[in-house]
């Protein structure tokens, strides 16, 4: 049986990685006003982040059509017999359902649709590592068998350093955002039951870092992990924070990655964050 490996745009894998491993892409939308951008196409996460701080509302987001689910589905159809489809969180983005919704629309092939109940590159390594084994030829079932077994290893903190866009988002009053910024309050976020949620308040930067470097270290088990460092238009802080990490988690295989234009919505320019997950 041929398999393959469909994700979104918000595993914000690089477009040479997407080509290495066969991975095919079906991208969400950021909306500026009247125009919408499919990101990682039309906008990349650079212009995202210079457009945003020139517009004065937030922009909106929105998940890819079933349509377009569906041509995607019924393009793999002619050469493959089956999908696994990896999306991010059901929680935060109805991507997952229709993904469902159009495989059951589709003939000529088994769409098997996989909630990574995260987003970012900690989704990303969901969908690399179904792309590895559908190359060398894994069924389906023994795919999503390991995707199952990561999900329960896999973990994600993000930082937001700038509370303004919580606060224009709804997801902050403007009592707390402007207490926040006053006393450097840097929110710490995570999934739990596939949504974002707060899991800590912490004053300054540099602790809120410190405190995913401890969650990291909690996570070790002696077992090789993979470890992604996750910036919005952050690189070079990113690289640093990945190069100190580097020689006191020999057992972590690092790499650096963004925040691209739907989550960066969400989250803010300067956001900083880590998702990690067991190495197979």
């Amino acid at each position: 049986m041929k398999t393959a490996v469909v994700t979104d745009s918000t595993a914000y894998i690089e477009k040479d990685i997407l080509e290495k491993y066969n991975i095919h892409m079906v991208p969400l939308n950021v909306i500026f006003g009247n125009e919408s951008y499919r990101e990682e196409v039309d906008i990349t996460a650079a212009e995202f982040y210079e457009e945003i701080k020139k517009q004065e509302k937030l922009p909106t987001t929105s998940q890819p059509s079933i349509g377009t689910l569906v041509e995607k589905y019924e393009e793999l159809a002619k050469e493959y017999d089956a999908v696994i489809s990896i999306h991010l969180s059901s929680g935060i983005s109805g991507t997952y359902q229709g993904s469902i919704t159009a495989g059951d629309m589709v003939e000529n092939i088994k769409v098997y649709s996989f909630d990574s109940e995260i987003s970012c590159m900690a989704q990303g390594f969901f969908v690399l590592e179904a792309a590895k084994m559908a190359l060398e030829g894994a069924e389906p079932a023994k795919i999503l068998d390991r995707l199952m077994k990561m999900r329960e290893v896999s973990d994600a903190y993000f930082m937001a350093d700038d509370l303004s866009h919580l606060q224009r988002g709804g997801r902050l009053n403007s009592a707390q955002a402007i207490i926040g910024s006053l006393l450097q309050i840097k929110p710490l976020l995570t999934f739990e039951n596939k949504i974002i949620v707060p899991f800590e308040k912490i004053r300054t930067r540099k602790k809120a870092l410190k405190r995913i470097e401890d969650l990291l270290q909690q996570a070790q088990t002696g077992e090789p992990m993979q470890a992604a460092i996750i910036h919005a238009n952050r690189e070079e802080e990113a690289i640093q924070w990945m190069n100190e990490l580097k020689p006191r988690f020999p057992h972590v295989k690092f790499s650096i990655s963004y925040f691209g234009p739907v989550i960066g919505t969400h989250i803010g320019e300067g956001a900083l964050g880590m998702g990690w997950s067991r190495r197979f």
